[in-house]
């Protein structure tokens, strides 16, 4: 292939021959990204823990943008998690792209940001009622999905991940783990849990790249951090700037004044797996209308 060739859009962008794994890829953030891979070429497997979920998108749109495939995975069980290695090892031999998407909000705290409410009169009852509204088993619960799942999906599946590097030369396969702005931010937003299970996230994301790349491990990792997006969590609908930011509570209202599309979650992911992003390794990128760029934050 020619320089010029190789710089056409539908070069850069290509997916061709790609086999993703998308978890969490039913509903929400997970299904824009599916779209996005099997639209630009890729053979996507979306799992989840309810199966009438993946089958019915397979169904609806695995004609309409390209092959999406469902595959029942919990990706908090280690024997799950095996089986669905086992499954893709067997049918396809080796994947190219991982979407470590699967996630939940977890425990809330709701008088956080209801500056009225009587959980809030003085120091010691805000903190006892945050202590007795909360509990070990729902924070660890909710770490296990949003944190822990990244460690063991992404260590389970590296060895195929391997093997899809070797099959273009130039090309690295890649983990991308949705994190979110909520854990770079300094706000709570109700959810201190939710809020540090993804800042865990995003360190992770860096220790992964990190230490894959010193073993020798042709496999790169990234992580894409979304502002406010339609999803399950977000209670799917967001119109206009006041239930964008009645989702996010900033302190300052988002400057994009809407919610993230489909298009914008869907591109970055693309662009990510793609072989123009082959030389991202390491990265979290925030796609979040300005939120990070007007509210407290740790960058």
């Amino acid at each position: 292939m020619s320089p010029s060739a190789a710089l056409r859009f539908d070069k850069l962008y290509d997916l061709s021959g790609r086999v993703a794994l998308v978890t969490g890829g039913g509903t929400g953030i997970g299904l824009m990204i599916s779209q996005g891979l099997a639209a630009s070429g890729a053979k996507v497997y979306i799992t989840g823990r309810r199966i009438d979920v993946l089958l019915k998108v397979a169904q609806e749109w695995g004609k309409e943008v390209g092959a999406i495939i469902p595959l029942q995975m919990d990706v908090t069980n280690k024997e799950s998690i095996m089986a669905g290695r086992k499954h893709i090892e067997e049918i396809e031999g080796r994947l190219h792209i991982l979407v470590n998407n699967a996630g939940q909000v977890g425990p809330t705290s709701a008088f956080l940001t209801d500056p009225s409410a009587p959980e809030r009169k003085d120091p010691n009852t805000f903190g006892l009622s945050l202590f007795n509204n909360e509990s070990f088993e729902s924070w660890s619960s909710l770490y296990n999905i949003n944190t822990f799942s990244i460690f063991f999906v992404s260590t389970a599946f590296l060895g195929l991940l391997e093997k899809g590097s070797q099959d273009v030369s130039g090309f690295t396969s890649v983990v991308i783990n949705i994190t979110s702005i909520s854990g770079i931010i300094k706000l709570a937003q109700d959810h201190f849990c939710y809020n540090s299970a993804k800042a865990a996230a995003s360190h992770l994301t860096k220790m992964l790249s990190t230490e894959f790349a010193l073993k020798g491990c042709a496999v790169r990792v990234n992580a894409i951090a979304p502002g406010v997006y339609a999803s399950e969590m977000t209670y799917d609908a967001i119109v206009g700037a006041d239930a964008t930011n009645g989702v996010g509570k900033p302190v300052v209202p988002v400057p994009a004044e809407r919610a993230g599309s489909a298009v914008e979650m869907a591109g970055t992911a693309v662009y990510l797996a793609s072989p123009a992003g082959c030389y991202m390794n390491g990265q979290e990128l925030i796609i979040d209308g300005g939120y990070v760029a007007v509210n407290p934050a740790v960058m």
